[in-house]
């Protein structure tokens, strides 16, 4: 799996431990590492003026024969002038020289986690990701000695992990040549044997010798005379810069988006770049959220093209990011004409209407996709969507509402999203359906009458759940999931709560704070009360404030966390299911695995297996892509799990799930605040900063491992372990964190209490007796199939 798109746009200051050089920065783009334990891997070479050229070839042979392979590359040099890597510049976006007294240094402190060693005498012929996968000691491919013994070579390639070589860090650094360096890997039990393709030496291939097909790494070693397939293999990547950039870009397949944009980029003035090389650039904008460079492109490759459907989808798309809706439609309409797209551009098109209130269009555009292509889900998704439902028994006067503006999951969406918006509902009273309350898509444009439906009702809601993310559908008017614009945020006069919403930017994501960060100053502004779900969220929200509006942002706790006192249901003594629940997450995978899926898979089997000897284990599917976990572990290590089809269930059978098992182990975070607001113990997998925060919150870091961790299979089973052999007292202390948690918000909702006019929705106590809605809020429930 390969490691997120960082675009280097400036410089950055070098990380703890670092020389002082300045380095390529993703400034745009957050760095979370040190909550979600994600590795940090480079390559390295070391280059004088004489082997700058031999670098050039490295660093060409490297981006052709591995396009998708885009990490930081250090240069370790004696003290060149920066201008000696203009060349090696335009060869690579990621280029961070370093001064070092030798070659060794690699085993100094760099700032990363793994580091595969390279050199200027070396060309990569062949995929270097299993390299990056390597998670213990150093790797090295031992090479046969005068003696007839094996050693590290002089130069040759390393994969070192800074954890391991810590400690002898100086014995390695001192010199010696490999001999040295094979010598305290070994004493040190450090050294991991490659196979030979990863380091083979060019000297070994004599006259017209071929070079082996299995070879990854050929090593030219100095003196040495290779056979002329080797030389022919090595001058193959000897070209002019301008040859070099039009190999890349022609090469089939996946390529690392920051690649891609450094080698197209700029396209030849006075010539016109190939269209479908165009789509791909700008493909690559839509997906770093840089909307507007990619209209820019688009526009200009299909000015008088109308048979270019891709490039109008992608254009459509954009145009639809930055709230040109006009222009949007047109180019989606553009796309249709083509059978292989018409499908994808209708199902665009009918969100597209959605979002601007118009289901009748939507709904239509719906079912041309579906004539275009029967079996399309988005289509058949926005057919059910807007289907006109029932007529309305009477609503209930606006001014006795609360308007609830959240992300209203329904059909097989993430289960996680069905039930917070109820959740939050229950925070202001037992009736959760539409008599109290006024439903309005956070998605959905606020135009002036949607801003009418809102000024008519006593209070606006906005939340919970993670709406500060810059890639669920966006829109230029917020940068974030409301799609309101500044003016008529301005224009609002109902008493506005934003409340428990999360900030969910990924470990890794880049976007454009400037617009996020306008919206968020008004919002702010315009609140009466502005709460976040976790300190963490507070922490990063408050970054992004003025000094003067930063106190105004608190802390409220998502409410799914302290269901228990919202929703009792059975007695916490009550018989549990022999059971633990699984769950993972597989939305932008690469953000949150990097190179490390492999290894997770793996560890989690292993602990699978472990506490599949105590309890019945169980996956629960969030959404249904999350059951490409139970089909990677049947297929790669032979576990099979029973399936819970969450996302099928009505909120009342979630819960109720959770709340009869023993433990659950979840990645995303409703995976595990349900539960825990449930009574139910939880294990968190680490791949989104959001869990830290949630943990850090309730006091139990512990309760959380990185899925990044070594020993994450170890882990998870000792503290499954730990939870199963003394259920009681693992209940007991989730219980005792969630107090905290219920005082905080039952502080917040007095507060709410009086900007809405509302009664005291709990004056019996903490917990809530009887039913808790007087009738069924649309986009809520779905109704339970069991048989009663």
């Amino acid at each position: 799996m390969n490691s997120p798109a960082e675009p280097t746009d400036g410089r950055r200051t070098p990380p703890a431990g670092a020389g002082t050089s300045p380095e390529p920065a993703r400034p745009d783009a957050d760095d979370r590492r040190a909550v979600t334990g994600k590795r940090r891997i480079a390559f390295a070479a070391y280059a004088d003026e004489d082997r700058m050229p031999g670098l050039l070839v490295l660093l060409r042979s490297l981006a052709l024969t591995n396009p998708a392979v885009c990490e930081d590359f250090l240069v370790l040099h004696p003290g060149l002038p920066d201008s000696a890597f203009d060349a090696a510049r335009r060869l690579h976006p990621r280029l961070v020289p370093r001064t070092a007294q030798s070659r060794l240094d690699v085993f100094r402190e760099t700032g990363y986690d793994t580091v595969v060693a390279l050199g200027p005498g070396m060309v990569v012929l062949g995929p270097l990701l299993p390299l990056l996968t390597l998670r213990t000691g150093v790797a090295a491919v031992p090479q046969p000695g005068t003696g007839g013994e094996r050693t590290v070579r002089d130069e040759g390639l390393l994969v070192i992990q800074r954890r391991d070589v810590a400690d002898a860090a100086p014995d390695l650094s001192a010199g010696g040549g490999g001999a040295a360096v094979d010598r305290a890997l070994t004493e040190a039990g450090l050294l991991e044997p490659l196979a030979s393709p990863y380091d083979f030496p060019a000297g070994r291939l004599y006259d017209d010798m071929p070079v082996p097909e299995s070879t990854v790494v050929l090593h030219f070693g100095e003196g040495s005379t290779p056979s002329a397939p080797a030389r022919e293999a090595r001058e193959r990547y000897e070209l002019d810069e301008a040859a070099f950039r039009a190999a890349y870009c022609a090469l089939p397949g996946p390529k690392h988006p920051e690649l891609l944009l450094h080698c197209a980029l700029p396209f030849p003035e006075g010539g016109r770049a190939p269209v479908d090389l165009v789509r791909q650039v700008a493909e690559v904008y839509r997906q770093q959220g840089r909307y507007d460079e990619a209209v820019t492109l688009l526009t200009a490759a299909v000015a008088d093209r109308p048979d270019l459907p891709r490039c109008h989808e992608t254009l459509g798309i954009s145009l639809m990011a930055l709230s040109r809706h006009e222009e949007a439609e047109a180019h989606l309409l553009l796309a249709t004409v083509s059978p292989d797209f018409a499908a994808r551009a209708y199902g665009q098109l009918a969100r597209l209407a959605w979002l601007l209130g118009r289901d009748e269009d939507a709904h239509a555009y719906a079912r041309e996709g579906l004539d275009a292509d029967p079996a399309d889900a988005n289509c058949h998704a926005w057919y059910v969507r807007t289907r006109p439902g029932p007529p309305a028994a009477g609503p209930a006067p606006a001014g006795e509402q609360l308007a609830h503006v959240a992300l209203f999951a329904d059909g097989q969406e993430n289960a996680g999203d069905k039930v917070l918006p109820e959740a939050v509902r229950m925070c202001f009273g037992p009736d959760t359906g539409p008599a109290r309350w006024h439903e309005r898509s956070v998605h959905r444009l606020v135009d002036e009458p949607g801003l009418e439906e809102l000024n008519a009702r006593r209070g606006i809601v906005v939340g919970g759940g993670g709406l500060f993310l810059p890639d669920t559908a966006p829109n230029s008017n917020s940068g974030w999931q409301w799609n309101i614009p500044d003016d008529v945020l301005a224009r609002i006069t109902a008493p506005l709560a934003v409340f428990a919403v999360g900030y969910n930017v990924f470990d890794g994501q880049r976007y454009r704070r400037e617009r996020f960060a306008a919206s968020l100053r008004a919002l702010v502004e315009k609140s009466a009360f502005f709460g976040l779900r976790n300190q963490g969220s507070v922490d990063r929200v408050r970054e992004l404030l003025p000094a003067e509006l930063r106190d105004r942002v608190r802390y409220q706790p998502c409410p799914t966390t302290v269901a228990r006192h919202l929703d009792p249901g059975p007695d916490d003594d009550a018989v549990r299911d022999d059971t633990v629940l699984v769950n993972c997450a597989y939305d932008r995978a690469g953000l949150r695995f990097g190179h490390d899926y492999g290894h997770f898979l793996a560890e989690t089997a292993a602990a699978v297996r472990a506490v599949g000897e105590r309890a019945e284990v169980r996956y629960a599917a969030h959404m249904p892509a999350d059951e490409k976990f139970v089909h990677d572990l049947r297929r790669e290590h032979g576990i099979a799990l029973p399936v819970e089809p969450l996302y099928l269930f009505s909120n009342d059978r979630i819960r109720e799930l959770y709340r009869r098992t023993r433990l659950v182990i979840g990645m995303r975070g409703h995976a595990g605040m349900i539960p825990f607001g449930c009574g139910t113990p939880i294990i968190s997998l680490v791949s989104h900063p959001k869990l830290a925060y949630f943990l850090s919150d309730i006091d139990r870091p512990d309760w959380g491992v990185s899925v990044h961790d070594r020993s994450l299979g170890a882990r998870l089973a000792e503290r499954a372990a730990a939870v199963l052999d003394d259920h009681r007292a693992a209940v007991a202390d989730v219980h005792g964190r969630q107090e905290h948690l219920w005082s905080v918000t039952r502080a917040n909702l007095a507060e709410l209490r009086d900007l809405f006019g509302l009664p005291d929705p709990f004056p019996g106590g903490p917990r809530v007796p009887g039913p808790r809605t007087a009738g069924a809020a649309r986009g809520l429930h779905l109704p339970d199939t069991r048989t009663k």
